[in-house]
This record gives C-alpha cells, sequence and structure tokens, in this order.
C-alpha cells in the first residue's frame, strides 16, 4: 500500500455542533486544509455584557501555511459573522456566491477589510480548486438565496455538505434544489454526508416559502383598514419581496426599519435578488403623509431582541414610531430556542398598547424536515452519515432518521466540536482532538474577556459589590482614617445603617488581630477583612457580595 493511497481525509468541526451557530469546519487532506463557513454564535444569559462569540481557530492559526481558502454556503450571520474577526488573524481567500460575498463585503467595508481581503463570487454549478481539494457549488434553497451545498472532492473520497437547506419546489425566487445533480454525485459514490439536522425532530416536509405569500395575502385582505407592521428576520430576502409584492397590490407603501434590515436589502436589490416597485418604499420621515391603511413596516425584532426596532416601538423608545391601538403586527418568524421569553414579552408589551398581534402561519421554516432529509440521503447513498447543525438533541433526530434509512452505529458519526475524524473508504474514526471553543467579543476587545471576567459579572449581578477603604499609617500601622464601606448592588445604605455600623466594627477588629500578629502585609490585612466581612454578611443577610478592600498608605 503506498504513502498516498495510505492517507486519510480528516474532518474537524470547530464549532456549530453543540448550538444553532458558530458554524466552522475544516477540511484536511496532506498538505491542503478548506475552511467551510465561519459563524458566530449570540451570547448566553450568563454571559453579561458580551455582544457576540466567535470559534477559537488556533488549530488554523498552528496550520496557516496549509489553509487554502474559506467557502461558504449561505450569507446568514451564524455562517459568516465571525468572518471579519478571524480574518484580522487568519488572511485567506475567501469563496461565497453573489449575494453571499454581498453580505460578506458589508461586513468587511465595516471593518476596514476590503483591501486586504482576497475573494472570488463563485456561481452555484461551478468548481473551484484548492491544493488536494475541488469543491463544487451545488444550488440549494433556504430562507436566504445562493445557499448551495458544498460536494468537497479529495483523493480519499467525495465528502457532501448540505449547509442549511430546504427543498422547496415553487421558490420565490430563482430555480429549486439542483436533486439531479445530488443524485449524479450520490451515483459516482459518496464518502460522507454532511446534513443539516435543524429541523430533524419534524416529520413530513418543510412548506414552500410560497405559502407565506397565501398568509400575507389573507392579513392584508382582512386587515384593511390598519397600519400593518411586519417583523422578520433581516436575512430573509424572499420574505420582504413577498410582503412589498403584496403591499403594491394593496396599493400600501413600505418602510423598511432596522440597520440590519436596511443594510441587507438595499444589497439584494443592488445585486438583483429583489425587485421593489417604483413608488412603493418611503423613509421613515415620509410615513407621516399618509394614512395608516396605505403604510406596512417591515422591521427587525421578531426575536425579541432588546436593542432592535421592533422592541423598541414595543418598550416606546422609538424615535419615529409610536404603536398605537388599530395596529396589526405580525411575527413572521419563529423564536429561535431560548428566545421565547423575550419574544413573549414583545408580544405582551404590544397587546398592552392595544395593538392586534400575529403570529400564527406567517411563517415557514428554512430547514429540512424528516422526508427532505430521507430524499438527500437516498439521492447521495453516503456510506457515512454525519448529522451537522444543531443542538445535540436535533442531530439525534438525524440519527434516528438514518437509522431508518439501514444505517447503523459504525457508520452513523456523532462528532463533537474539536474532534479530529480521520475516514476514508475503509474506515472512520475519530482519532483525536484539537483546541475549539468560543472567544467572547465585547466591544472592540476579542478574547479579553475570558471565564474570570465572566465569573466576576456574574457575581457582581447576583451579589453586589462591598468597597472598603481606609488609610493605614506607615510606621505605626495605625488606621488613620476609615475604614469607610461603599456599597452597589448589595444593600440600600441608608436604610441599613445598623448592618454597615456592625460591618464597620467586623473590619476594625479583623484589621487589629491581623496587627496583633506583628503583620504589615498588606495583603495579609486584606484577606483578613475579606474573610470575615464575608463571614459576617453571610450569616446576618445569607448574601456574599464582592468585597474589595483598598488600603491607602501615608506618611507619617
Amino acid at each position: 500500500m503506498t504513502n498516498e493511497t495510505a492517507k486519510r481525509l480528516k474532518i474537524i468541526p470547530l464549532g456549530g455542533l453543540e448550538q444553532i451557530g458558530m458554524n466552522i469546519i475544516a477540511f484536511e487532506y496532506d498538505d491542503s486544509i478548506v475552511v467551510v463557513d465561519c459563524g458566530l454564535a449570540f451570547p448566553e444569559d450568563d454571559m453579561y455584557g458580551i455582544d457576540l462569540v466567535i470559534p477559537d481557530i488556533s488549530y488554523l492559526l498552528e496550520n496557516q501555511d496549509r489553509v487554502k481558502g474559506f467557502v461558504f454556503t449561505h450569507g446568514h450571520e451564524d455562517h459568516i459573522g465571525a468572518l471579519p474577526y478571524i480574518l484580522k488573524q487568519l488572511n485567506i481567500p475567501i469563496y461565497a456566491t453573489k449575494l453571499t460575498m454581498g453580505l460578506i463585503e458589508l461586513k468587511l467595508e465595516e471593518h476596514g477589510l476590503m483591501k486586504t481581503t482576497r475573494r472570488k463570487v463563485v456561481h452555484p454549478g461551478q468548481t473551484i480548486n484548492l491544493g488536494q481539494f475541488r469543491v463544487e457549488f451545488i444550488k440549494t434553497n433556504h430562507s436566504i438565496q445562493d445557499a448551495v451545498a458544498l460536494a468537497i472532492y479529495s483523493p480519499a473520497g467525495t465528502v457532501i455538505h448540505t449547509g442549511d437547506f430546504k427543498v422547496d419546489y415553487t421558490p420565490v425566487f430563482g430555480d429549486s434544489i439542483d436533486l439531479q445533480r445530488f443524485a449524479e454525485i450520490g451515483r459516482k459514490g459518496v464518502l460522507a454526508l454532511m446534513c443539516d439536522s435543524t429541523n430533524a425532530e419534524r416529520p413530513g416536509y418543510t412548506a414552500s416559502e410560497r405559502t407565506v405569500g397565501k398568509a400575507f395575502e389573507t392579513i392584508f385582505s382582512e386587515h384593511g383598514n390598519s397600519r400593518l407592521i411586519i417583523a422578520t428576520f433581516a436575512s430573509n430576502v424572499d420574505r420582504v419581496q413577498q410582503i412589498i409584492d403584496t403591499a403594491y397590490k394593496y396599493g400600501r407603501k413600505v418602510v423598511i426599519e432596522g440597520r440590519s434590515m436596511v443594510n441587507v436589502i438595499s444589497t439584494a436589490e443592488q445585486l438583483g435578488y429583489i425587485s421593489i416597485p417604483e413608488n412603493t418604499l418611503v423613509t421613515l420621515d415620509q410615513m407621516r403623509n399618509y394614512p395608516d391603511e396605505q403604510m406596512v413596516l417591515i422591521t427587525t425584532g421578531s426575536q425579541g431582541e432588546s436593542m432592535a426596532a421592533l422592541s423598541r416601538m414595543a418598550a416606546s423608545m422609538h424615535k419615529k414610531v409610536q404603536i398605537k391601538p388599530g395596529d396589526t403586527i405580525v411575527f413572521s418568524s419563529n423564536p429561535i430556542p431560548g428566545n421565547e421569553k423575550s419574544v413573549s414579552k414583545v408580544m405582551n408589551e404590544l397587546y398592552a398598547k392595544g395593538a392586534d398581534v400575529i403570529f400564527q402561519d406567517a411563517h415557514v421554516s428554512g430547514h429540512p424536515c424528516q422526508e427532505e432529509i430521507k430524499l438527500i440521503y437516498s439521492l447521495v447513498k453516503p456510506a457515512y452519515a454525519i448529522p451537522i447543525h444543531g443542538e445535540y438533541r436535533h442531530r439525534i433526530a438525524q440519527e434516528k432518521v438514518a437509522r431508518m434509512l439501514g444505517y447503523d452505529s459504525e457508520h452513523i458519526l456523532m462528532l463533537k466540536s474539536g474532534d479530529v475524524l480521520e475516514i476514508d473508504g475503509e474506515s472512520a474514526e475519530v482519532t483525536g482532538h484539537v483546541q475549539n471553543g468560543g472567544i467572547l467579543v465585547d466591544g472592540l476587545g476579542v478574547g479579553d474577556v475570558g471565564n474570570i471576567v465572566l465569573r466576576d459579572r456574574q457575581h457582581l449581578a447576583e451579589d453586589g459589590i462591598i468597597i472598603v477603604v481606609m488609610t493605614l499609617g506607615n510606621v505605626s500601622g495605625e488606621i488613620l482614617s476609615g475604614p469607610d464601606i461603599v456599597s452597589r448592588g448589595f444593600v440600600y445604605v441608608r436604610e441599613s445603617e445598623e448592618l454597615m455600623e456592625e460591618a464597620q466594627e467586623v473590619i476594625e477588629d479583623a484589621i487589629r488581630s491581623a496587627m496583633s500578629r506583628k503583620s504589615s502585609d498588606w495583603g495579609r490585612i486584606k484577606n483578613a477583612i475579606r474573610d470575615d466581612l464575608s463571614d459576617f454578611l453571610w450569616k446576618r443577610t445569607k448574601r456574599s457580595p464582592m468585597i474589595l478592600p483598598i488600603i491607602m498608605e501615608v506618611e507619617e
């Protein structure tokens, strides 16, 4: 057996297998690495102050001379959002379809990376060569245009990565998914299928995007006398197209509100992915020139995000739009897992202002249900099944579908982020693990907030802080002033004077006993204050605030 045939393909997911978001997978063969997608995740509830989470690419940086390029499946944040942060560390060429590249370029401009980034627009049906790999872009349907699956050809075999997809025979824009190409590649033999799991728990088929158009038709005809405000994902260009088409038909003007929505729609219009009839769009300022029954607002905030336009309207914080009785608000999306609370909060605020809220039947998913997953497996006939994209429960649901189709546990590979899967026609096994995880982005700081800082923030959020300030003489060690206690987020000092006086005595006792041991080590004195005060406050309040002793030294 020659060395060349002995080489195996390595598949290394660096994120995206434990959550919806942060999708990034490295494919490695010999001296070549190709990276598919580079997405971000939104912070968990306990990540105080964090704006977003990007993948740890230490492994790619260690092997950067072998990384040939980034290849993208589509333009959603969970697939392209981390790219500007990553390119600053790893400047390699990027390959994407036209609309996906348009959305990536918006980000590159914002981060000042346009001049330094090599990029190439690839059309569905085209193939690119990257080192030992050939990558073919295959047309699929999703809730954003220009989504593709990737056929990744290596000397060890072919892997098909579906990206996010659904099978839509009647898409709003462009062609249906290229099922014929999946079948042709399947006939030649496919080593592994990496398939979207997001909807794998749902039986049946995902409805066509056009069915939402019919729902809008009904909403517009039944609410002819009210102003319509429709919240959807900024990136769902086809949804916005259908809303605009229906608005035009019913003689309504359209306002697009929300920064991300305005950016995406203007990019899509420039690139020809959306057509807006003349004189249909108006600005927010022009809105007051038209009666309510002639207006439609398309806005961000369908997920209850606190800073998005709809949430600001609901909380009466929007400068130009006030919700009033008689408005009809349509949620044209389902809450992403984890966002249910914030969505229902916004809905309640809207109801309280007298608005009518519609959230049934105005959305279809962009991901495949069980029958579509079965269809792709049947066309591709992979030797191995690798469920990707979703929380663990979603991927387990796909594993069950694969078992129905006759795959056994040896041929279904449930990977974890960081696993190194080595695979060829003979076998597949996890042979190692690389560093992975989330890097936290807070403001302009990338990675400077770690677990310790987060733990401190959690501590401060839950129990508050007490600062003890005093001045000691540098010779005698006597307390010259203080100790003064400053409390934030622990108790309201003016109403807890007795507690504070007792705390002061505890601190003075702690200093005296530390001094009596002839300790002029400020560190020891601080620890004594921290320990004694912490015990006292726990006994009295069952709370343990963060305690910060500050000692100032004065020459005597």
